[in-house]
């Protein structure tokens, strides 16, 4: 392809424990957990993930009111992003802006309110919202960061289930080495525990998690874990072509390394795990790479006592032998499930690692189950290394979508 070099120059996030990269890092370091008890309808209260950023920054009154939960972080995440890669936005042509935003589901918050509005009046539709449909339209989310931004290039979603935050950025890196864009916007957004009805899923799959204190809820890998805590949030990257991002003196995060996709075809729910490390394996190789050279692996793991061990016989698969400087660690035990927003928040939790050579935990592993024990398996404590220049991050959902995106420290 002309342009091979594909480069992250910003980062915009909000998470369960911050609102920026600096805060998220400094939290994942210091074991902080961002879980609480929320009241849901019709389920009492549980255990979720909640954003806490200010809507307003950019955003009226209105327009939050008029829009989406999905759309108001996409926006957030959007222009924070933008901000942190310095890009001289309103010279930027935007009919070359693409914008890429993984999304799990959408549309189910606002039908459901819609639902519970109509029944406070005897079900009569004139008072259903004549909002609903733009509210509910599978593009949504990027959609309404379109809107704000003035960006007239393309701007969807994609739907690829909890794989979703990945696939935003490979479907990026994709389109700006097509030429199709020039500069993208891209990773995924989640407003799932706005939803009574992803609850009472998890629960009627006994997956939903259930501790006595909130941050200890979500534990991935531990012999008690129980199931899967909900949560909000959002992260977007900017990405651009290496020598863009180099014509304007762009700061450089990372440089995209490579990347695979693949389905199970085997199961609505169960993973498969040959086919997450034959996921794995092939990023590898894309990335002219094999496993020994990657540095830090960060699981998707989920905390259901199936799914993570799946994923854990995975990597032993592709990683258990002859990596002994492979490092592995999951998020998702500090901000539980984030959904569509999963794998790119979680990508963005392990990117100053470039940096500062330290790779974050997995913390509430108080007992580790022994069918997820990991050579190089960092638990509880951060653990400084001697260097670090790739990371790999795994996502995987529903229905059998597996993604894999490695990425790598950016050398001239």
């Amino acid at each position: 392809m002309k342009h091979a070099r594909i480069v992250i120059t910003g980062v915009g996030l909000t998470a369960p424990n911050g609102n920026s990269l600096g805060e998220f890092r400094r939290n994942l370091l210091e074991g902080v957990a961002g879980i609480e008890r929320i009241e849901v309808r019709h389920m009492g209260q549980q255990l979720a993930g909640v954003c806490h950023y200010d809507p307003l920054r950019y955003q009226t009154k209105k327009e939050v009111r008029v829009g989406t939960r999905a759309g108001s972080i996409s926006v957030y995440c959007a222009r924070e992003a933008l901000l942190d890669s310095g890009v001289d936005w309103p010279a930027t042509p935007k009919d070359r802006v693409g914008i890429y935003i993984g999304c799990t589901e959408h549309g189910n918050v606002e039908t459901e309110n819609e639902i519970h509005h109509l029944s406070q009046f005897n079900y009569d539709t004139k008072f259903w919202s004549h909002y609903h449909n733009p509210r509910t339209v599978a593009n949504n989310p990027a959609g309404e960061a379109s809107l704000n931004l003035g960006v007239t290039g393309p701007a969807y979603t994609i739907g690829a289930a909890c794989a979703a935050g990945n696939m935003g950025l490979i479907h990026a890196a994709q389109m700006l080495r097509l030429d199709e864009v020039d500069f993208a916007l891209c990773g995924g957004v989640s407003e799932s525990i706005h939803t009574f009805g992803i609850f009472a899923g998890f629960k009627s799959q006994n997956a939903l998690a259930t501790h006595a204190d909130p941050h200890k809820a979500s534990r991935p890998f531990d012999k008690a874990r129980n199931g899967i805590v909900v949560s909000e949030g959002g992260c977007l990257y900017t990405l651009e072509r290496l020598e863009d991002a180099q014509a304007r003196g762009a700061k450089i995060y990372a440089e995209i390394a490579g990347y695979h996709v693949n389905s199970d075809a085997s199961d609505y729910v169960l993973p498969n795990p040959v086919r997450q490390a034959e996921c794995v394996r092939a990023a590898i190789r894309r990335a002219g790479l094999e496993p020994k050279d990657i540095d830090i692996v960060n699981t998707h793991a989920t905390a259901t006592p199936l799914g993570d061990i799946q994923e854990c016989e995975a990597i032993r698969a592709v990683f258990g032998e002859g990596c002994p400087n492979t490092h592995i660690n999951n998020t998702k035990s500090y901000i539980g499930h984030c959904m569509g927003a999963a794998g790119a928040l979680e990508l963005a939790g392990n990117l100053p690692s470039f940096t500062d050579l330290t790779v974050h935990p997995t913390i509430n592993v108080d007992d580790l189950d022994p069918a997820c024990a990991l050579p190089g398996l960092v638990l509880n404590h951060p653990r400084k290394v001697a260097k670090v220049d790739t990371l790999l991050n795994n996502s995987f959902g529903m229905l059998g979508i597996n993604s894999t995106l490695i990425v790598k420290r950016f050398v001239r």
